[in-house]
């Protein structure tokens, strides 16, 4: 089937919210290592188990994996789709940690590359469970 210059742009628009969700993960790894350290005391008075910030990349690249899922659309149905949405979230964690290294007070971590990866993973096998995928495909 043609696409036609309409359903063309429309395919493009529907990657606008995860170049969004890029840009908000740039901005927060932008701050300084001290900035981060004063976020955290703010965190754990509503999770007060947290020790760390580990968590914010499961849930910073889960958010991301389901932005370039809805992106591809339907075609991200299928399993070279769903490994290229990992591989996606993990280029751009890769990415993210190199910007950390000329931020004030941080360093790259692969151990949080694995954990980008992880979040991406945990979006792609979520949206698998046919119910859920059902109402995804719906938006």
């Amino acid at each position: 089937m043609k696409q036609t210059g309409r359903t063309r742009l429309v395919g493009v628009l529907r990657f606008i919210p995860a170049v969004i969700w890029m840009a908000v993960i740039f901005t927060l790894s932008s701050r300084t290592g001290n900035e981060v350290g004063t976020l955290l005391p703010f965190f754990q008075q509503f999770f007060p188990s947290m020790e760390s910030f580990d968590w914010g990349h499961y849930v910073s690249y889960f958010v991301l994996a389901a932005a370039i899922d809805f992106g591809i659309g339907k075609r991200a149905d299928r399993l070279v789709w769903k490994i290229a949405i990992v591989l996606l979230c993990g280029l751009y964690g890769v990415t993210d940690e190199y910007h950390q290294s000329f931020v004030d007070g941080r360093t790259p971590d692969i151990m949080d590359i694995r954990n980008d990866m992880i979040g991406a993973a945990v979006w792609v096998l979520l949206i698998s469970i046919r119910p859920l995928r059902k109402l995804w495909r719906k938006f």
